[in-house]
């Protein structure tokens, strides 16, 4: 039987990509990635030509069906997605799951993610912290704030260039205006950027910015 490995990739910068993760790469029979187009320039960045299969939210129910029965049938799978870890708000825990109820054996690779760099930029506590990633775009995410808005620890969030100002009117509203934040962009890239203040300084920043890129946004916990 073969074996799953769990490999993180740059999230911006290629020069994080480990050696470890590159031999895994090379050395296992298949990869499955979350948009083969980007990784395929991955890939051949670092010489790699490992046959490549997609693995994304819209198909990963059926993929994780050929992905169990490859790695039965003695194939040595890698997972990876467009950036960072696997598994962190991307396709990755389903499969992970059903190789751990087949006796499948699972490794994981430490490497990059974007959230922990964007806490510690924050200058907020880091001893104890919430990873939600991102919110529901709708339905429910209101109520999900308002008790986000509760948690004494410090909270962490991804989120898009679309919906960023709305969620600094929904933490001023919500949270208080007064909420110590921090919202990283572009982060081990050329024009990696933090931005640190109060949720009211922060909303009138971003209501005057153009907006690019993928947010890490690191909000104070309630303190009482």
């Amino acid at each position: 039987m073969g074996k799953l490995y769990l490999v993180p990739t740059p999230i911006g910068n290629l020069d994080d990509m480990s050696f470890r993760a590159v031999q895994v790469l090379k050395d296992v029979d298949f990869v499955l990635a979350e948009d083969t187009r980007n990784s395929g320039k991955l890939l051949k960045h670092f010489g790699i030509s490992t046959p490549m299969f997609s693995h994304h939210q819209h198909n990963e129910h059926k993929s994780v069906a050929g992905a169990i029965q490859k790695i039965q049938e003695g194939n040595d799978l890698a997972l990876i997605s467009d950036a960072g870890t696997p598994g962190i708000s991307d396709p990755g825990f389903l499969l992970v799951r059903n190789c751990i109820e087949q006796d499948i054996e699972v490794e994981c690779l430490p490497g990059p993610s974007a959230f922990l760099p964007a806490l510690l930029l924050s200058g907020l506590p880091c001893d104890k912290f919430h990873f939600e990633g991102f919110l529901p775009h709708k339905k429910g995410r209101q109520t999900r704030i308002k008790e986000l808005a509760e948690k004494e620890c410090t909270l962490i969030l991804y989120e898009s260039p679309y919906r960023i100002v709305k969620l600094l009117e929904q933490v001023n509203e919500f949270m208080g205006s007064r909420r110590n934040m921090s919202i990283s962009r572009e982060l081990t890239k050329v024009y990696e950027e933090t931005i640190r203040g109060t949720a009211q300084e922060l909303l009138e920043i971003f209501k005057e910015k153009n907006i690019k890129g993928e947010f890490v946004v690191v909000i104070e916990g309630k303190s009482w």
